[in-house]
């Protein structure tokens, strides 16, 4: 029998109780003696009856509201999209009382995510998604929510140790992979290739540009050990003119460089400076569909771009704690997004969400 045609009376009817017991029974309402919640239990497993949790969802008429922890970030960067896609998923379920909002933290500032950790507990969360800061410091945040049953979700850097309730993001060692690999259909002749990365005292933002830094390393030094790979860093924090001065000094030292890659949003830096300095025998190959990493693909100084779907990770991890909170659904554990790969040819189908 389909769920929507079990009727309360027909579970009465099955279970020879009245109407009203069944309905006790369906809402955890006292006054039930022990043998006629025993006879509407057996009907209930005997007719297979699964309750309509969407419904009972709206019935209660209860709010819900979810924390979200990001780094502080410009305009058009890749955590806005994140955000944006959240506010879309909060939308669709604005009949339930879903809303979701977002505390900051400096990426290398341990304190000023402690302080937003701290801001994020005061409030009472029913939900948290977590751009994880160390493994340490967040393990302590993550304890805290554990212990008091407060659901999470990790985005961007996946750290089972943490046990979350779910993961969004790509495999990061395969991407790396997959972007050597790409990379190398159009210079596989080249002697040296340079890595752009954004640092400070020596450290990217996120364990998950580290691992995909391993896997581009894994496929070069299986595939093509004798290509030099020179880093140069944009310090991050510094002025923009300075990036182009530090760039300008690279490719003047180093002529025979044709290729670039870089793991994080932000290719349109080399890009916009190789079309301002007109030098059109240089590509980079990036991350992240941000409107300037667009133009610059449009422009052609970027050659590849791997999107990994930014909004929709925003809108998923909220629609998880839905399903997990309001529902009661099992959510799938580990969630690798798509590595898609865009081209001068195929940007402008990207569809966000």
């Amino acid at each position: 029998m389909a769920i929507e045609k079990i009727r309360i009376k027909d579970i009465a009817e099955r279970a020879g109780v009245s109407v009203g017991t069944v309905d006790r029974v369906l809402h955890n309402r006292p006054n039930v003696s022990k043998k006629a919640l025993e006879k509407v239990q057996k009907a209930l497993g005997e007719m297979d009856y699964k309750p309509n949790m969407y419904a009972s969802a709206l019935a209660y008429n209860k709010t819900y509201t979810f924390y979200c922890l990001l780094p502080k970030h410009e305009s058009e960067a890749y955590w806005e999209e994140i955000e944006q896609g959240a506010n879309a998923a909060c939308e669709r379920r604005r009949d339930f009382g879903i809303s979701v909002e977002f505390i900051y933290y400096k990426r290398f500032d341990v304190k000023t995510f402690e302080k937003a950790t701290a801001e994020c507990l005061k409030q009472n969360p029913d939900g948290v998604i977590i751009v994880p800061s160390k493994l340490d410091v967040t393990r302590q945040f993550t304890d805290k929510l554990h212990e008091l049953q407060v659901p999470f979700i990790l985005l961007d850097s996946y750290m089972p140790d943490l046990r979350p309730l779910s993961f969004y993001g790509q495999d990061s060692f395969q991407s790396g992979y997959f972007a050597a690999r790409m990379l190398m259909l159009i210079a596989s002749k080249e002697k040296e290739i340079m890595l752009m990365k954004q640092m400070r005292d020596g450290n990217v933002a996120s364990k998950q540009q580290e691992n995909r830094e391993t896997g581009f390393r894994h496929y070069m030094r299986d595939h093509f050990p004798d290509i030099e790979i020179t880093e140069v860093n944009l310090p991050l924090d510094e002025k923009r003119e300075s990036y182009d001065d530090i760039l300008e000094d690279f490719f003047n030292s180093h002529p025979q460089v044709h290729h670039c890659i870089t793991f994080n949003s932000k290719a349109h830096l080399v890009g916009e400076f190789l079309l301002r300095s007109n030098r059109r025998n240089i590509q980079i190959m990036g991350y992240d569909m941000v409107p300037k990493n667009e133009e610059c693909v449009k422009e052609g100084s970027i050659s590849f771009l791997i999107a990994q779907h930014a909004y929709r990770q925003g809108a998923l991890c909220v629609e998880s704690l839905f399903e997990a909170i309001v529902l009661k659904k099992k959510i799938t554990p580990v969630n690798y997004m798509p590595i898609e790969l865009l081209t001068k040819e195929n940007v402008a189908f990207y569809r966000r969400s």
